[in-house]
């Protein structure tokens, strides 16, 4: 129900969320002016000065605690990316020792696998339907072609001899 409003883009989902704190802000204030009357008045008077600095503190507190938990949440998500890709950043800086063919095939494979992983992976990660560590198919793959062929040797230059 709340993917709509989960896939509105931020100025719209934050005056969507104003706009509803409005309503229930005004909803309740009309309520307690038409119970206000008489003794009732004086009582809730009383206890408005008294309750605002409590209220203001508990606010507080929970938009820092919940923009703690978005920020942890930004950071192992961040941290769960580079994982990924400084490992394939690797295989590419390593696939120029194996030229031609075998760096062709593993550039390919890599390739792949990066499209499998925006194309299926982050789709079907968005509302649960499978985790992180399934490896897609491009990885499969890639894992049964074995060695590719014996690295090239080069000299101290970084050119092949």
């Amino acid at each position: 129900m709340s993917d709509w409003f989960l896939n509105l883009p931020v100025l719209w989902m934050g005056a969507m969320i104003l706009g509803a704190i409005y309503v229930v802000t005004a909803g309740l204030y009309l309520l307690i002016t038409a119970l206000a009357v008489g003794e009732r008045a004086r009582a809730f008077k009383a206890i408005s000065p008294g309750m605002l600095p409590t209220l203001a503190i508990i606010f507080a507190l929970l938009v820092g605690f919940l923009a703690a938990q978005v920020w942890s949440d930004a950071d192992r998500a961040n941290t769960a990316v580079n994982r990924e890709a400084s490992p394939l950043r690797a295989v590419v800086l390593l696939a120029t020792g194996f030229p031609g063919e075998p760096e062709a095939r593993l550039r390919d494979l890599i390739r792949r696998h990066i499209q499998d992983a925006v194309t299926q992976e982050w789709p079907a990660m968005a509302p649960s339907e499978c985790h992180a560590d399934d490896r897609p198919g491009a990885t499969r793959r890639g894992a049964r072609a074995g060695p590719l062929a014996q690295p090239s040797k080069r000299r101290p230059g970084g050119r092949p001899t």
